[in-house]
């Protein structure tokens, strides 16, 4: 017996042998090892849900096989990233706008009724008017007067001019407010109206205004002021869908003045953020009955935001000193059956005769716009694409050498500018068309954020936005082929690596 014991204890002090973990001791290991299985399992099964969704609505051949892969293969990643980034469609706001549609036909009706002397009909086959008419759904109004606004000086006087001259309402809808200088004069002018007695609607995106303090809202609902985020993640179905964002700029008085361009509401948008001096940047004020199409924009969005529809008079009204152009206020978003924007750009470009003149500051553009680009440069069209020379973000920087050198070698002329950050959204068509707008050319536009596009038919207007852009170019140099193609081999593949990011630019 005694000798047993000696040897037993001599086997368990034998060198490099570990003793074997007890029966207490391996439970806890049994269960950690059952609960991850059941989470593995549990991904598995929401991945291939989610595999079936993303086949079912992913626009694209190519993002549904990638979505599809990622998410049988790693479902702990894929999941939670395709619940935020997958979807292309704001179905929450779908449903809203077609029970918009059915509940209010008659008055929508009875207010085209009472358009119908200001309604352009488009008379020339495939014209970019036609298409764009079809896409807002509404039509192409006359009746109008246009100002070109450069630069945030000249757009935010008018504004507060516009804003202190409000008699009924005033809907102010903005990406980005800071509570800076500038956040609080628009501020201060918006509560003296609210205090004498005018309606104040202000909508803003709770992403791109994260920093702005509670402070602000509670001042203008003190002066009586309706203030709401946007709510993207309103309703049950929509809480992971952080990837779409509002980035429409509006304001609207009395439903007769709108204003909508590139321009937020912060000190850099005057030039005054040493980080970004010479800020450079297009808006446009609007006078008639094409208003309405921005009105009704900020109807939609609010309904969306807070349950309401708001009560706002729909009368038009033709511009106080007789002009006559020819305006659409053209939303798009995640709620359209089709895409917008890029449709927009697109037909807007395969219908031009002598020029193209594009300034984007983020031009990470998707292959129906690149190919209607090459297609316009190789028929003679004059392309002309002013981007910045040094963008706010090095992901679209890098991401834009990934195809420059294909259009270069098309002859489409890129140019980058170099007095300041270019933040404007506006684009020419021969002498026919103008846009202005909050759109800019890459697929977060496209597809992700709520837009709006102000399209302008008239000589006058079209031939100041092409001095604008001339004098844009003249600060801006031209990118050549050879120098694209003599970039070292590591930064080739870092601006396709960049360019496979495009779908969240």
């Amino acid at each position: 017996m005694e000798r047993a014991g000696k040897d037993r204890g001599a086997e368990e002090a034998r060198p490099g042998v570990e003793p074997g973990p007890t029966g207490d001791e391996a439970r806890p290991r049994r269960k950690r090892r059952r609960w991850f299985a059941l989470v593995l399992a549990l991904a598995h099964l929401l991945g291939f849900s989610s595999s079936l969704d993303a086949l079912m609505s992913t626009r694209t051949s190519q993002g549904a096989i990638a979505w599809i892969v990622s998410l049988n293969t790693v479902p702990l990643a894929a999941v939670p990233a395709y619940w935020v980034f997958g979807r292309s469609k704001f179905q929450g706001y779908v449903t809203l706008r077609q029970e918009i549609h059915e509940t209010y036909r008659e008055a929508a009706e009875a207010v085209m009724d009472e358009l119908a002397p200001f309604v352009v009909e488009p008379t020339e086959p495939g014209s970019p008017a036609l298409v764009g008419s079809r896409l807002a759904e509404i039509p192409y109004l006359r009746g109008n007067a246009v100002e070109l606004l450069v630069d945030g000086e000249a757009t935010f006087d008018s504004i507060l001019a516009g804003v202190a001259a409000a008699e009924d309402y005033v809907l102010v809808q903005f990406y980005i407010v800071r509570d800076d200088g500038l956040g609080r004069r628009l501020r201060d002018a918006l509560v003296e109206r609210a205090r004498a007695g005018v309606r104040v609607w202000f909508l803003y995106d709770e992403i791109g205004s994260h920093g702005l303090p509670a402070s602000y809202r509670a001042e203008l609902e003190q002066a009586g002021a309706r203030v709401s985020p946007f709510h993207s993640t309103r309703g049950s179905g929509n809480r992971f869908q952080l990837n779409f964002r509002n980035h429409r700029k509006i304001v609207v008085v009395d439903g007769h003045a709108g204003w909508v361009g590139g321009l937020n509401v912060g000190d850099e948008y005057l030039g005054l953020d040493p980080e970004f001096p010479g800020w450079r940047d297009t808006h446009l004020r609007v006078e008639g009955p094409a208003v309405l199409g921005l009105q009704l924009s900020f109807l939609e969005d609010w309904r969306w935001a807070r349950d309401v529809i708001l009560d706002l008079p729909w009368e038009p009204r033709a511009a106080a000193d007789g002009s006559d152009a020819v305006v659409l206020a053209l939303p798009s978003g995640p709620a359209d059956p089709l895409e917008t924007a890029s449709l927009m750009y697109q037909q807007a470009i395969h219908a031009a005769r002598e020029r193209v003149w594009i300034a984007s500051p983020y031009f990470v553009p998707d292959e129906g716009i690149l190919s209607a680009l090459h297609l316009a440069a190789l028929r003679g069209v004059d392309v002309r694409v002013v981007i910045p020379d040094q963008p706010d973000s090095e992901l679209v920087r890098f991401a834009a050498y990934a195809f420059v050198d294909e259009l270069l070698a098309s002859g489409v002329r890129i140019l980058r500018y170099e007095a300041g950050f270019m933040h404007q959204k506006v684009f020419l068509v021969d002498d026919r068309l103008a846009g202005v707008g909050t759109a800019n050319f890459d697929n977060r536009s496209f597809r992700l954020n709520f837009e709006v596009s102000a399209l302008v038919s008239d000589a006058g207007f079209v031939d100041e936005v092409a001095s604008m852009l001339a004098a844009d170019m003249e600060h801006s140099r031209e990118m050549s082929l050879e120098g694209v193609r003599a970039k070292p081999g590591w930064f080739h593949a870092l601006a396709r690596a960049s360019f496979l990011a495009a779908p969240i630019l």
